[in-house]
């Protein structure tokens, strides 16, 4: 394994990826929620419609697979789409231990306002949508190597 230079302190908070990670997402998310507020939706909602938006209908366990969440996550989750119109929830007629999460019409009508999102998130950003592919392609691979460790 090669040895890794940390610089002179390897505690010092602004070297730590952890930090960094944690205050970019945070900033990260509060550009969304002023984006998602006319939709009435939180940032985790609006992660479960985008998988939803996808590919529906899903199981819940499939969708929390996609979205790296636990079901006990999910699920006050799913009740707040479901109270709001957006999707249901039912068991599986062929496996009752399967619940099934499908859009309805109002749900998946809400993507054509979610599609001005993405843009309107890299324009706040202020960054070249290169920078932010590069960005992504890296934190998918931090993402990989926590799943492998």
């Amino acid at each position: 394994m090669a040895s890794i230079d940390l610089g002179e302190d390897p505690l010092a908070l602004d070297r730590q990826v952890c930090f960094a990670l944690s205050v970019a997402s945070r900033g990260v998310i509060a550009i969304y929620r002023p984006l998602l507020e006319p939709m009435g939706l939180t940032h985790p909602q609006y992660l479960v419609m985008l998988a939803l938006w996808e590919r529906t209908p899903r199981s819940v366990k499939d969708l929390g697979e996609t979205l790296c969440a636990e079901a006990a996550t999910l699920s006050p989750l799913l009740k707040r789409l479901e109270a709001i119109g957006y999707l249901t929830r039912e068991r599986s007629r062929s496996d009752e231990r399967l619940l099934t999460v499908d859009l309805t019409e109002t749900g998946r009508a809400l993507r054509e306002q979610a599609e001005k999102i993405p843009y309107r998130v890299v324009e706040k950003l202020g960054m070249e949508v290169a920078e932010l592919e590069n960005l992504h392609a890296a934190l998918t691979r931090v993402i990989a190597a926590t799943r492998n460790s």
